[in-house]
């Protein structure tokens, strides 16, 4: 049956392909959603407060991002937002996403990304290869929009969680727990992607399939697409950042480490009351 719906899958996007042999661009919209599952010590998080914190972070986990594309290349940006308040009686928030981008440029032909981020003030510039991704294509077919979308999935190694959160009251971390290799988790990725848009992009780092991603979720996250303009009036801005510090992902995840542990430990010694929150979220 895979076989079939492989062959038929690859059959479809040619036709498209061809269909579409001119140059084209467009403009996807799409949502984010988290699924929060957290439960906090009664003793230390009252249920007025636990309530303002889930507030604040389910509108912090409601984004809306475009992604601009052609045949070839994609720029991925969040759309600008207030930043939601911190909940009172002095809980400090504190949100490390690693697996962020202020702007996420793709070139699906030459394999290469390049994400700039601005952390702490100073701009960085990722370059690097994007990931191969095995994706399996299923059976399973639905509509998102007017958009006929087939179902891959994937699975993919990440630090395991418990709700994605830790609490800590004043400096109560054990250094030997710090040093504990974290334990990892195989979650499945499903996409749904629509030959009809032929290009081999979607939101974030998702790419690899035989049309547009517009929609994935990883267990915890959904994003999915609300709008799509296919050539757009005005033509789409498609250029690679140039702005910042060059790295690789690997250099850039250790500053990101090495900064929140300086975070930490300057609000540690800062603080001796209240609590602090640290949600840790990405990849």
């Amino acid at each position: 049956m895979n076989t079939i719906v492989k062959a038929l899958v690859l059959s479809l996007s040619l036709i498209v392909v061809k269909a579409n042999a001119q140059d084209f661009q467009g403009i996807a919209t799409y949502k984010s959603k988290r699924k929060l599952e957290i439960k906090l010590d009664s003793t230390q998080v009252n249920s007025e407060m636990h309530q303002q914190m889930m507030e604040m972070l389910k509108k912090q986990f409601e984004k809306t991002y475009n992604l601009s594309f052609n045949k070839e290349e994609s720029i991925y940006k969040e759309e600008e937002s207030l930043a939601p308040p911190q909940p009172a009686g002095g809980m400090q928030i504190v949100i490390a996403n690693t697996g962020g981008a202020d702007i996420l440029y793709k070139n699906t032909k030459e394999q290469s990304y390049t994400n700039q981020n601005d952390v702490f003030g100073k701009i960085f510039l990722i370059k690097d290869k994007l990931e191969k991704v095995d994706w399996k294509l299923e059976s399973e077919t639905k509509n998102i929009g007017e958009y006929a979308c087939f179902k891959a999935t994937t699975t993919r190694e990440r630090e395991k969680r418990v709700g994605g959160i830790s609490i800590n009251k004043e400096k109560d971390l054990n250094a030997e727990e710090e040093k504990k290799a974290p334990e990892m988790e195989t979650i499945t990725i499903t996409a749904w992607y629509t030959p009809q848009i032929p290009v081999s992009t979607g939101p974030g780092n998702y790419h690899g399939l035989p049309g547009l991603i517009l929609e994935v979720n990883d267990g915890s996250e959904t994003v999915i697409c609300s709008k799509i303009v296919i050539n757009p009036q005005d033509e789409v801005d498609i250029t690679e950042p140039k702005k910042g510090k060059v790295v690789t992902q690997v250099e850039f995840d250790e500053i990101m480490e090495k900064k929140m542990k300086e975070m930490k430990e300057r609000y540690n010694s800062e603080r001796k009351d209240g609590h602090e929150i640290e949600i840790k979220i990405g990849g």
